[in-house]
């Protein structure tokens, strides 16, 4: 099941690079599962001055950019494939890099345990020939925390939470070792978070350490340094976000965030309530908001035919007549109707994930241009990566992070360059979208 190639290079601020960076390739490789994942996890290293590229695909040679960067980051695309599949992709590029002499890997986790965590972090220890891999699932900055070994959400055991009631990926155990043995017959154990002096597990396996606060993360990172543990690690963001320092990579130098002025244009491909709540929350205070209807989201041709012309006029004065806009997937008070309406033409959940895909590509491609556009905001993960997949986008440079989780961006299309904010679906507070209105015009220069 490969993909097509893609290349998507994270460009930092000029500076000079370090003797290191000049002598040595790649230190750090990062596989994500997702696009938004990669991108949020890529861009703690490029804030701080690292040399990031960012690649996309399921089968690509890293050597071919193993001498350009600090930071090579992958995203696989494995959240929705097997775990056969997944595991075979991330052994494939594990691989490699122990081939290239790559001294540290990370498997970056989605931080509400969706996806094939168990079988990709098997893959990682198999591939690497080390016996323990450290895994930290813990992103206390979004208020997402590992207690003895149950992963909560907000204080909510995460198989309780929204993530426990997903449509397309929910996540039924809330105990990390249990969920990984779902996935794996990889042994692993749960961990406190060490002191300087603790002992280590000696087990063979995955190590699954607790956390609630950053300070945590960093106290288990120091010790992992310390016991000469830190070749092969797992976690989200979270952890990756003190990564930086503890392996010594970029200037510590944060690029400036831009004034970006008063349009902004939200398109959201995420059913998850999280973000609901936020659109809700956004046109309540003055965004103007478009739901797409089931047939102009999931029939093929709609956006050729006059009713899709017409649409698509509408959209362009909804642009011209309020600066705050949402073009929105999902349906009013719940997508009942878009999956009775896919049920009727044979439509699995699957088909309607790419449909809904392919018509944001469509819709931010003929959009793209407009005078009126201003920033974007694309929720979802699958949804920004299939959006510039229709672009033929194959570079995007992140600026930093507007929020936790939250990453500026900017790509060039059609000789336009316009900046992008992509965030996951489960990401943040009610009056987020209100809120980086607000603050978009006042940026720092």
């Amino acid at each position: 099941m490969e993909k097509s190639e893609s290349i998507l290079i994270i460009k930092v601020s000029k500076t000079e690079k370090t003797e290191r960076q000049v002598k040595n390739m790649t230190q750090l490789l990062i596989l994500a599962d997702d696009f938004t994942g990669a991108l949020d996890t890529g861009v703690q290293f490029a804030s701080t001055g690292a040399v990031t590229r960012v690649i996309t695909g399921q089968r690509v040679s890293l050597e071919a950019y193993a001498d350009t960067c600090e930071v090579l980051v992958v995203d696989a695309e494995t959240r929705h494939l097997t775990g056969t599949e997944a595991s075979g992709i991330v052994e494939g590029y594990t691989a490699q890099a122990v081939e290239l002499d790559i001294p540290f890997i990370y498997k970056k986790t989605d931080s509400a345990l969706r996806g094939n965590i168990g079988a990709e972090l098997a893959a990682v220890l198999k591939a690497s020939g080390e016996r323990q891999l450290p895994f930290l699932p813990a992103f206390p900055q979004m208020l997402r925390h590992t207690v003895r070994g149950i992963h909560y959400i907000q204080g909510t055991p995460v198989a309780d939470s929204v993530f426990g009631k997903d449509p397309f990926e929910p996540v039924t155990c809330s105990q990390v070792g249990q969920l990984l043995a779902l996935q794996t017959q990889q042994p692993s154990v749960s961990c406190p978070v060490p002191g300087e002096d603790t002992a280590l597990p000696e087990e063979e396996g995955i190590w699954i350490f607790d956390a609630e606060s950053v300070e945590d993360l960093r106290a288990t990172g120091r010790r992992l340094k310390q016991a000469g543990k830190l070749h092969i690690l797992a976690g989200c963001a979270g952890f990756a976000a003190v990564l930086p320092e503890l392996l010594e990579l970029g200037t510590g130098k944060p690029q400036k965030i831009p004034a970006l002025g008063d349009r902004f244009t939200v398109v959201c491909g995420s059913v998850n309530p999280i973000t609901v709540d936020q659109l809700a929350y956004a046109e309540h205070h003055g965004f103007s908001h478009i739901q797409l209807a089931p047939e102009q989201k999931l029939t093929s041709g709609y956006w050729q035919t006059p009713a899709g012309e017409e649409m698509l006029a509408r959209l362009y004065r909804m642009l011209e007549t309020n600066p705050h806009r949402i073009i929105d997937t999902n349906d009013p008070g719940s997508n009942q109707e878009t999956l009775a309406y896919a049920a009727r033409y044979g439509m699995g959940i699957q088909d309607i994930r790419r449909a809904v895909s392919g018509t944001i590509g469509y819709l931010v491609s003929r959009l793209f241009s407009h005078e009126a556009l201003g920033t974007l905001l694309i929720t979802g993960g699958d949804t920004l990566l299939q959006c510039m997949e229709y672009m033929g986008i194959h570079e995007i440079e992140p600026i930093g992070e507007l929020d936790t989780g939250v990453v500026l961006s900017r790509f060039t299309y059609s000789g336009i360059t316009r900046y992008v904010i992509s965030k996951s679906g489960g990401f943040g507070r009610e009056n987020l979208l209100t809120e980086l209105a607000a603050a978009l015009n006042g940026a720092e220069a």
